[in-house]
């Protein structure tokens, strides 16, 4: 390699390890999650999974939406089940239809607008402080931060008054609060245990038949044998629904909320008004999605309450891939993270902080989009850059625990990829899964 070459590499290197520090704690627009469970207190390991539930972290690739009503009992549920009390429930033996999948989710998010959940989600997005209608104020705090805003661009009562202004409104809203989800975890499980129970019934039955042909004992034996082994095996499994809804969030909802609620400084009447808006901030039912892994876990890998923590959380970052899969605004942007070198300073791979918990898989490809602003008229648009594919063997497990259980992968602190097709890469620039429409 020649001089020129070699100062070229130097300088390309050193841009990389500087944007690379940058995106280290760079913050991006991502979505907003509020978490909720659907608790089963019939259940003998109802309470472990909702102290497990309220124990488990947000998935880190969205923004902390929760809010402060994040259960729903099941046995105070009437009105899905006919003369029954609680919602359609899968349990071992009985697999939800599709219609008593969609009679819950109508439920949900009937029970969701009585509650007035949409105002709640809208009231924390504008920071409503105060404890009086009195005192009460709104500001674009929390927007300006998850945004990347400047003050005066999500400025209320400045926009108001410009074209300039209210496009900057809009594209905040459209980014950041039309982009918020309300996630119901309906969980129920299969122990090992009701699975023990049925194998053995089954081969009891099948033993006293072999017996009554034989004229032996032999069968009954090999069912004796049999459930003795299937009682080693104590595990729990957990059998998810996750009902997926999204804020509606749109020009003309704004523009009430805005003009007939939002006050930055006391004003009793904008207050009373929003707090008797009953018709405007609502949520819809957008995805369901369902997981259960039959593979056993062994009970005593860990304590019960961490064992079913960790099946409980990786089950609903399960659903989570999934979801956003099938509804193309829940996908999960990750920014680039590094940019890898071999020894002659070529550009070898790229890495990106997701992994097995994300479903990164070897043959899953991403888009890598650049986000445009512009300033003239205050709106972002994405362009396409390039195509990754994961590195085999270089993808982090950093699925809940992957570490206490040493799996392979889990020593790693990024997923690393190469590029298929495109352009020139740079970190900041943010990883898709499959094709993004918003290009």
């Amino acid at each position: 390699m020649n001089i020129r070459k070699q100062i070229l590499a130097f300088c390309l290197l050193l841009t990389l390890s500087a944007v690379a520090q940058s995106v280290n704690t760079m913050d991006y627009k991502r979505n907003s999650l509020a978490n909720m469970l659907v608790y089963h207190p019939e259940d003998e390991f109802g309470p472990n999974i909702y102290e497990a539930y309220l124990a488990m972290p947000l998935p880190d690739k969205y923004d902390d939406h929760n809010l402060t009503w994040r259960i729903i009992d099941n046995s105070t549920v009437t009105g899905v089940q006919h003369n029954k009390t609680g919602f359609n429930k899968a349990k071992y033996g009985h697999v939800l239809s599709v219609s008593e999948m969609k009679e819950n989710a109508a439920y949900i998010e009937n029970l969701l607008n009585q509650q007035q959940i949409g105002k709640s989600l809208v009231a924390k997005w504008f920071n409503m402080q105060g404890d009086s209608v009195h005192n009460a104020t709104f500001n674009t705090e929390l927007i300006q931060e998850r945004g990347q805003y400047n003050a005066s661009d999500v400025d209320v009562e400045l926009a108001l008054q410009t074209v300039r202004g209210v496009a900057a409104l809009a594209d905040a809203g459209e980014e950041l609060i039309g982009q918020t989800f309300v996630l119901v975890n309906d969980i129920t499980y299969v122990t090992a245990e009701e699975e023990a129970a049925a194998a053995k019934a089954s081969m009891a039955i099948l033993g006293g038949l072999f017996d009554a042909l034989t004229g032996g004992k032999s069968g009954q034996q090999m069912a004796n044998s049999v459930g003795k082994i299937a009682d080693s095996f104590t595990g729990f499994n957990v059998k998810t629904h996750s009902y997926l809804y999204e804020l509606i969030w749109n020009d003309s909802i704004a523009n009430i909320f805005y003009r007939y609620h939002y006050t930055a400084q006391p004003n009793p009447d904008k207050i009373l008004a929003f707090l008797a808006d009953t018709t405007s901030f609502r949520v819809r039912f957008v995805a369901h999605e369902y997981e259960y892994d039959k593979k056993s876990t062994l009970k005593g890998k860990y304590e019960r309450s961490e064992l079913v923590k960790t099946i409980c959380a990786r089950s609903i970052d399960k659903n989570i891939v999934a979801l956003g899969k099938q509804y193309e605004d829940f996908k999960v942007k990750t920014p680039v993270y590094g940019v890898e070198t071999n020894k002659k300073g070529l550009i070898s791979g790229y890495t990106a902080k997701i992994g097995l918990k994300e479903g990164v898989a070897e043959n899953t490809k991403f888009q890598v989009i650049q986000r445009v602003y512009n300033p003239e008229t205050k709106k972002t648009s994405y362009k396409y850059i390039a195509t990754v594919q994961p590195i085999k063997g270089q993808i982090w497990d950093n699925r809940y625990n992957a570490v206490l259980e040493q799996d392979a992968g889990s020593d790693l602190q990024y997923t690393s990829f190469k590029k298929v097709a495109g352009g020139e890469i740079l970190p900041g620039m943010l990883l898709v899964e499959g094709r993004y429409s918003k290009l």
